[in-house]
């Protein structure tokens, strides 16, 4: 790995990075933002391709297209799974996720109660149309959703989190480890935050009706991002291979929204239950405060050798 800060070639990757999301975020908000999109097909809207596509594979293409335009070369990609030295990584990344998600949504629901669904409702209206479906409990519905979700989503999802890993963990993380650990997981953090604002801004994550709307959203997804940031960096210095970050990103994206099905009312998207909320983030930041403070958690690593 480099000793010295490669700041041109950083640079050059963020524009990429940047440049390409953002532009896409432009498209989306000229075409009717998130929630006006025009249909494609049904259901499937301009937007939602838009954001699974160009948005989120933005630092992925900034990887490639920096190493063509620096003749970098394709040493370092990170794309060796080494899973036989990395599978606990690997076991963590697919089942911690779920653990911290289902952590901070019960918190959350413990502090305020008055936003618990206890009947499930919303999950009887899902399930009404179907015969078999409604003969179910909803609390068993709702587990065997869980457990589909969770053995599931890592895999489903991997397509378009390999779009945002490939950039992040694959190319800016080694760059940025000359800092030290902790130095580049905040910078990650903060970067990464603030690639998403374009969206936060369009009602992504927490819509457009908390205190502060529209300024402290974007600000506290920086918080967000800071705790993400350090779990899959985490994961990818130990495992010394992006694909536990694939899977993890991918599992934090596929168990993110479970608490909406045990949730009523309209509770403060900025606290939770969601783990992009205060109270619903606090299972992460239990892990990544863990491991930003352990004096071996972010070691500079022999990554992607």
């Amino acid at each position: 790995m480099d000793k010295k800060l490669d700041t041109r070639r950083i640079f050059i990757f963020l524009g990429f990075a940047f440049g390409i999301a953002w532009i896409t975020g432009l498209i989306i908000y000229l075409t009717g933002g998130l929630t006006k999109s025009p249909l494609i097909v049904p259901g499937i809207s301009l937007a939602l391709v838009l954001l699974a596509t160009a948005y989120m594979w933005a630092p992925a293409l900034g990887n490639i297209l920096t190493r063509l335009i620096t003749h970098e070369g394709w040493k370092d990609v990170g794309l060796r799974p080494h899973f036989k030295q990395g599978w606990r990584y690997w076991l963590a990344a697919w089942f911690l996720p779920a653990c911290m998600t289902l952590f901070g949504a019960a918190l959350f629901f413990m502090l305020f109660p008055q936003y618990f669904d206890s009947s499930l409702s919303l999950v009887h209206q899902q399930t009404a149309a179907s015969p078999t479906l409604s003969a179910l409990s909803p609390w068993i519905f709702v587990v065997l959703q869980l457990v589909a979700g969770v053995l599931v989503s890592p895999i489903a999802n991997s397509l378009a989190t390999f779009g945002e890993e490939f950039g992040w963990r694959a190319y800016l993380l080694p760059k940025l480890m000359p800092l030290g650990g902790r130095k580049a997981m905040l910078l990650i953090g903060i970067i990464w935050g603030i690639w998403h604002w374009p969206v936060i801004f369009m009602g992504y994550e927490y819509g457009f009706k908390y205190p502060g709307y529209p300024w402290v959203g974007p600000l506290l997804f920086i918080w967000i991002t800071f705790c993400f940031a350090v779990f899959l960096g985490w994961l990818t210095l130990r495992s010394k291979s992006i694909w536990s970050a694939v899977i993890g990103h991918a599992a934090i994206n596929g168990i993110a929204a479970a608490a909406v099905l045990a949730t009523t009312g309209q509770p403060n998207t900025l606290l939770g239950p969601l783990p992009v909320g205060i109270i619903g983030s606090l299972g992460f930041a239990l892990v990544a405060f863990a491991i930003f403070f352990s004096p071996n958690g972010l070691k500079e690593p022999t990554v992607i050798p």
